[in-house]
């Protein structure tokens, strides 16, 4: 057997390490009995043996992995230095003999298809596609030979080098193998997705084709046919004008030629090899047992298959359900504008906590499903409903329009309806839940005092953290997590009725408010005033005390420059060597005792709090001392009340004028008191849920600490990677024998699900519903939704996480989504734009009250807006468009 070289039919699923992903998978296609062209593979070993030659090796992966995979200019150097290098290295003796000796063996007369393969490269989670080279219609052994060493250095071009550097892979870590396969000369070739790869739909394929080689598709150098083939069989064709193709020389190499004009807009593949194609795909797809990005070549009246790959864009779906029926996924993520992954313990929490849809004591809800290491609502029943159907709409489309409008568009949808029975039984709980909702919201609306509302709310809250406290102390062992899950079953439906309810009251109140300010007065000029330094909000109460923090600070050089680089490990302790550090380190300390258990992403119990790591708090503190003076921050939001006042009474004096002007104006000023008070006590229900994980982290960290003193678990933040029902197996001695693989293969998944963007809205046949899309704006304008009216301009400053954020007046933030744990940043910035939100939610709210022109629900806006880029926002019409330097 040769050291460097394996036959295609000996590779399988376990040779990724000595065959790279693609080889692997052409033998795993090979043995299955799948048409892939004979060939065989230099392994790996042959790489390295190669690649030992190259001088200073150590010392430039130690560069590679320093690069900012953002830094073009950076990664140029490098990998110009390192291809040099390489390029000028002979390949080793005893590997050049096994190629040629493999190259004899399968015909020294036939041309070949060499082709690279990473060990990184068709993976389930990343596929490397084109990032290495490949060589057709290779003939002769100089050829052949030269081909492979191009290969090997072809590990290090820019787009290789910048594409490992963004998904994390070490450089020195990956390897690369090399495919030679003989040569298919094809009539036709092309690509196949055995799922939509746009709208995710599942059960369509989609095939590209083109003349000649499948390089023309490959490279985007043709616009190929398209070809749609649904579940049922039937196809919907695109032909296109296909100018070029790619064709093989007959002395080896290949060449652009023009397509015959009567040739260029004729069907590419016939309907029989279409079929043909179709049905090898499923069998691909069966096979691996997942979605398939399939490169195939029509020859000779057969297809043959060139290369298999995960389709690596498709956002997971949730456990096949028990039944045939079409269901809808909503996102949790967006509803919380919170769409970062979450850790196996994060999602058990909020699924016990989630109060419907439990089928035993202490269980997890079913009406929320996990895809992604996110969690999504299962909203296939009450979108069965009629009642439900309209209020669900109308209540997701005030947190995001286009789910409110894509709600109704799948609701509507033939394949929805196709399963739609009426249910007495579910109709009868939807009525009885949604009738105590509105008489909730009702009664909030026309009689219940608002004066002592927020006082009710507080002491509310306050019995529910003792009784939460009381329940869960003293608990030890399986006996202490049973408690906690017996306490998350019940706190959910509390919250729901007495904080969140309250919402429903202001949403309504807004709208009779705008709808009624136009009838009686022709206009809403002054309703956009009422959202300003409203009462009880704990979110404005909390960015107040960062600017306290920050009052401190400013002036005094030394102790900013600590918190722009404090000492690793912090300790509160070590503030006290600075001058006003002492007084400083009080005050941080006051503020972790009241707001120490939240944290960015903080709906994901297993995230580090700012009790855990007060670090995290400075880039927010720093932003608020390198800007405005001492006090300005609450002398602004005063006069913001004032000027609120003043507003509420021109709108009823304006009212007052009117034809039945005073009853008109108590009914104005009734409904103004109630959205205000509610809007204000709006962040109460995340306020006491994140408390609440407070108390449930000390217990699960307490019983986690037992367990790794134990040696059962290696670190107490393996905890994060179990579920509440296995944590309390665990803790009761219930260890599987796998449960050190069990760990690694999740923390392996989340970390490969974190980098996915998680879909709004979706079905469980994987398609996407994304709702309307606003049109007629001009070329490079970004359209979202308005949430804050006013206009803009500024610096974009693309921000991911809060505690990495270095803004300075008059900047505009963009981010994917804030929460709480962002709100100290707002004081410092002229706009705000943001991918994930609604009118109603924290982002827009917060933004209302500051007076921030702000934009939401604008995809991708963190990855189209460069950092750094002057941009305009227009928060009243919900554009954002680039301003020319």
């Amino acid at each position: 057997m040769p050291e460097f070289i394996i036959p295609l039919s000996e590779l399988g699923s376990d040779s990724i390490a000595l065959a790279g992903g693609k080889g692997a998978n052409l033998g795993v296609l090979n043995r299955a009995g799948m048409p892939v062209p004979d060939g065989f593979c230099v392994t790996t070993r042959a790489f390295a043996r190669f690649i030992a030659g190259c001088q200073g090796l150590d010392k430039f992966y130690i560069r590679l992995d320093q690069l900012d995979p953002d830094d073009l200019a950076a990664i140029a150097r490098v990998g110009v230095e390192l291809r040099g290098q390489l390029g000028e290295l002979p390949m080793p003796d005893d590997v050049r003999a096994d190629v040629l000796d493999a190259w004899r063996g399968s015909g020294e007369g036939h041309f070949y298809a060499v082709r690279s393969s990473a060990t990184a490269e068709d993976l389930a989670d990343a596929s490397f596609a084109g990032q290495q080279d490949t060589y057709l219609n290779i003939g002769g052994q100089d050829q052949l030979l030269d081909s492979v060493r191009r290969c090997w250095v072809s590990l290090f071009t820019d787009r290789a080098i910048g594409y490992r550097a963004r998904l994390g892979f070490r450089h020195q870590e990956v390897e690369l193998a090399v495919v030679v396969q003989r040569m298919v000369l094809p009539e036709a070739a092309g690509v196949m997705f055995t799922a939509d790869p746009v709208s995710g739909h599942r059960h369509t394929i989609v095939v590209n084709a083109a003349r000649g080689l499948g390089e023309a598709v490959v490279s985007g150098l043709v616009n190929p046919d398209l070809y749609r083939i649904e579940a049922n069989g039937t196809v919907q064709k695109s032909i296109a004008d296909k100018r070029l193709a790619v064709r093989p020389l007959p002395s080896g190499g290949v060449v652009e030629q023009d397509v015959p004009e009567a040739e260029r807009r004729t069907q590419a593949l016939p309907d029989q090899a279409i079929e043909e194609l179709v049905a090898l795909g499923r069998r691909i797809q069966d096979h691996f047992g997942a979605p398939q990005d399939i490169e195939w070549a029509f020859a000779d009246g057969r297809i043959h298959v060139l290369q298999s790959r995960p389709i690596t864009s498709l956002f997971p779906l949730p456990e096949p359900p028990g039944d045939r029926r079409l269901r809808v996924y909503f996102s949790f993520g967006h509803q919380q504008v919170m769409t970062d992954a979450i850790k196996p313990l994060g999602i058990s929490v909020l699924r016990t906590f989630f109060p419907l849809g439990k089928r035993r004591q202490n269980g997890e809800s079913t009406q929320q499903v996990v895809a992604g290491s996110r969690l999504f609502f299962d909203y296939t029943e009450p979108l069965h409903s009629p009642l439900s159907r309209r209020l669900l709409a109308r209540a997701v489309g005030s947190m995001d329009k286009r789910v409110g409008e894509a709600v109704l568009q799948v609701a509507a949808s033939a394949k929805f309806r196709e399963h739609q029975r009426f249910n007495l039984s579910r109709e009868f709980a939807i009525n009885v839940f949604v009738a105590r909702t509105v008489a909730r919201v009702v009664a909030d609306l026309c009689w219940v005092g608002m004066e002592t509302k927020q006082a009710e709310l507080d002491a509310f809250a306050k019995r529910t953290l003792a009784k939460s406290r009381a329940e869960t102390e003293g608990g030890r062992g399986a006996n202490a997590i049973a408690r906690v899950q017996r306490d998350l079953q019940t706190v959910g439906l509390g919250i729901y009725f007495n904080l969140t309810l309250p919402q429903g009251a202001a949403m309504a109140a807004r709208r009779l408010i705008v709808r009624l300010a136009e009838d009686w007065l022709g206009d809403v000029r002054d309703v956009a005033e009422l959202d300003k330094s409203l009462p009880g909000n704990v979110a404005t109460e909390m960015a107040l005390a960062i600017g306290d923090l920050a009052d401190l600070v400013r002036g005094r050089p030394a102790l900013l420059a600590f918190l722009e680089s404090p000492p690793e490990p912090f300790t509160m302790r070590s503030l006290d060597a600075l001058p006003s550090g002492a007084a400083f380190r009080q005050a941080l300390e006051g503020f972790i005792d009241r707001y120490g258990m939240r944290c960015p992403g903080e709906i994901d119990i297993t995230r580090v709090r700012w009790s855990d790591k007060p670090e995290q708090l400075f880039a927010g503190i720093i932003a608020n001392a390198r800007t405005g003076r001492v006090g300005e921050h609450r002398a602004r939001f005063l006069a913001a009340q004032r000027q609120t006042e003043e507003a509420i009474g021109v709108l009823l004096d304006r009212i007052r004028a009117t034809r039945r002007g005073r009853p008109r104006a108590v009914v104005m000023a009734r409904l103004i008191n109630v959205y205000r008070t509610t809007m204000g006590l709006r962040e109460h229900q995340k306020f006491l849920t994140v408390s609440l994980w407070d108390i449930y982290r000390r217990v699960i960290h307490q019983e986690a600490q037992a367990l790794t003193t134990a040696g059962i678990l290696d670190s107490p933040a393996d905890a994060d990677f179990v579920s509440l029902d296995e944590l309390r197996r665990l803790v009761d001695g219930e260890v599987p024998a796998d449960l050190a693989e069990l760990l690694v293969a999740r923390r392996t998944e989340y970390e490969g699900h974190r980098s996915l963007t998680p879909p709004r809205l979706f079905t469980s046949e994987g398609e996407l519903v994304t709702g309307a899309h606003a049109a007629h704006h001009k070329k490079g304008v970004l359209v979202g939704a308005p949430v804050s009216a006013g206009v803009c301009e500024g610096r974009a400053r693309v921000i991911l996480r809060p505690q990495d954020a270095r803004l300075e007046d008059g900047d505009i933030l963009v981010a994917r989504f804030t929460d709480p744990a962002w709100t100290p940043l707002f004081s410092t910035v002229r706009g705000i734009v943001l991918e994930v939100g609604g009118l109603m939610t924290h982002g827009a709210v917060v933004a209302r009250e500051l007076g921030i022109p702000s934009v939401v629900g604008i995809d991708d806006a963190t990855r189209l807006i460069k950092d750094g880029t002057r941009i305009r926002v227009d928060g009243t019409l919900g554009t954002v468009e680039p301003i020319d330097q």
